[in-house]
Parts: C-alpha cells; sequence; structure tokens
C-alpha cells in the first residue's frame, strides 16, 4: 500500500445554499475521527485547520441571481490558494466541506498542477447549473459548470484562468436530479454520466471498472474525486441538504471507494454536504469517514 502525506482542509461554508449548518460539516468529520482512521493505516496526516469564510450572508448579490456571489468568491480564492500550497509541498490534499460550492476553489487550486486532469463527480446532482439556469440562485449547484468555464466570470476565473477542466475528462456517478438545463448542457459537451439508471442496471463493479478505463484511454495525469454525501441513498446519510430517494448504497460507495484505491488514480479528493444539524447521532459523517477509509486502502483482511 502506497503511504501517503496527506493534508486536511476544512472548509465551513454554508454560503453556496440556504439551510444552516453544513458550515459544522468539517467538524463533525473531525468528530467521526478521520485523523486517526488514516493514520491507522499508515499515512501521514497533517490538519491544516479551516479556511477562513466570511458569514455576512449578504443573500442575492446585486445584478445577480446568485446568493452570497462576494463571499462565496472570496472563500473559494482562498481554498484554492491553500490547495495550491499543499501540492506545492508535495502533499496529497483532502478537503472536508462544507458545501459543494467549495469545488470550485479546490478545482481552481489542483487544476494549473495538472496537464490533463480527470473528475468524478459523485453526486445525486450534476452541479451543471449557472445564474440563467439555475431556478434557486444557489451557488452549490454550480460548482462544475464554473469549473468547466461556464458561469460568472469572477466564479469561472479563480486564480486568473479558465476553464479548470475539460468536459471529455468528467464522470459524474450517482446522478438522479438534474435539472432541465443542465441536462442540454451535458448533450451538448458530451459529458461522461452513470445514472442511478446504470448503476441498477450494470452494477457499481460495471460503472467503476467503465470509469477507471474511461479515465485511462482518456491519458489524464490526476483525478480529483468530489464526493457529495447526497450521492448516497438518505438511508444511510441523512445529514445532507439535498437529500434525494434513490441513491448508492452504503455497500456499492464502499466498492466504489475500494475500486478506486486500486486503480491508483485519484490524486486528491474532498468530501462535502455533511449537515450535522440534520443528522442523526453523527451517522452521515462516519459514513464519510469510513468512505475514505476504503478510499485510502482500509480492508477487511
Amino acid at each position: 500500500m502506497n503511504k501517503l502525506s496527506i493534508s486536511i482542509i476544512g472548509v465551513p461554508m454554508d454560503l453556496g445554499q440556504n439551510r444552516r449548518g453544513v458550515d459544522m460539516g468539517p467538524s463533525a468529520i473531525r468528530y467521526a475521527g478521520v485523523v486517526e482512521r488514516l493514520q491507522n493505516l499508515g499515512h501521514s496526516v497533517k490538519d491544516e485547520g479551516d479556511i477562513a469564510i466570511s458569514h455576512t450572508r449578504k443573500e442575492q448579490s446585486p445584478n445577480t441571481h446568485l446568493r452570497n456571489l462576494e463571499d462565496v468568491i472570496e472563500g473559494n480564492t482562498n481554498l484554492a490558494n491553500k490547495v495550491h500550497e499543499v501540492l506545492s509541498e508535495g502533499k496529497y490534499p483532502l478537503v472536508l466541506g462544507g458545501d459543494h460550492s467549495i469545488a470550485i476553489g479546490t478545482l481552481a487550486g489542483l487544476a494549473d498542477r495538472y496537464e490533463n486532469l480527470g473528475v468524478i463527480w459523485y453526486d445525486a446532482h450534476a452541479d451543471l447549473n449557472t445564474a440563467e439556469t439555475s431556478p434557486s440562485g444557489n451557488i452549490h449547484g454550480m460548482p462544475l459548470a464554473a469549473s468547466l468555464g461556464l458561469g460568472h466570470e469572477d466564479l469561472v476565473n479563480i486564480r486568473s484562468y479558465a476553464p479548470k477542466i475539460k468536459p471529455e475528462n468528467v464522470v459524474i456517478i450517482g446522478a438522479r436530479s438534474v435539472d432541465p438545463g443542465e441536462r442540454e448542457l451535458i448533450k451538448e459537451k458530451g459529458i461522461k454520466v452513470f445514472s442511478m439508471h446504470e448503476i441498477d442496471k450494470h452494477g457499481m463493479t460495471e460503472v467503476m471498472n467503465q470509469t477507471i478505463s474511461y479515465f485511462h484511454e482518456r491519458k489524464v495525469d490526476g483525478v480529483h474525486l468530489s464526493l457529495d454525501l447526497d450521492g448516497l441513498d438518505p438511508l444511510y446519510t441523512p445529514g445532507v441538504g439535498t437529500p434525494v430517494p434513490g441513491g448508492i448504497s452504503y455497500r456499492e460507495s464502499h466498492l466504489a471507494m475500494e475500486m478506486l484505491y486500486s486503480s491508483n488514480l485519484i490524486t486528491s479528493a474532498e468530501f462535502v454536504e455533511v449537515n450535522p444539524i440534520l443528522d442523526e447521532k453523527n451517522k452521515t459523517a462516519d459514513v464519510a469517514v469510513g468512505l475514505m477509509g476504503s478510499l485510502f486502502g482500509e480492508s477487511l483482511i
């Protein structure tokens, strides 16, 4: 097993949506024992603490349909710079959220370190909205679009370059709630999606085998895993802001993480949308830490 030097970065961001509590996600994941879990696998782990996040909550920003735009930009810029710094030190970035808008900052800090970065978007949602297509104006539904260079110019151009990733280097796994504008964008850009239909029909083993083969064919030089806990069925992860029934099972998710570990493809990861206020006895954070265990090499025997 590869022994990694992992830097944990907490991002207590709840500004990308309108339900409070997800800012406590990083603390809940730490409380669930993430540092000890990874250290017990032989990895070196440094907790870098939390990115400073403003909590002014200005709601809709002037002349836009976007909630808390300026503060989301500021938080993501700080995160991008920290991720970039961690990578420069040869460390493995493991980001704890926080709502999914933080992926804008994570990818902004990662992408200019790679020639051909791949992204696995493990999520019930496609997160491909822009201000024009979003029903809510919530930026946590826009991070994948922003990383592809679509949306408000200040979100798109964090760290002064865009796009961060190519649409042909994205694989979405677990989608089951996709807005009409997102559906059109998926078709237009040719983004690869394994919806719950494909997972139900073919099984998680085949979905992951195809995902891994796809990235090998694309000759990526790194793959970032962006895992939203609402990708799993709410039965297993009740503490998320936008639960969608009929999701990926607990065991299917562990299998996916185990296969990704064996593939040696994943070079950075983030786990987002843990909301302790909506949770049951920290169940969702416990699941997140368990999945990290599988991703970083934990096995029964």
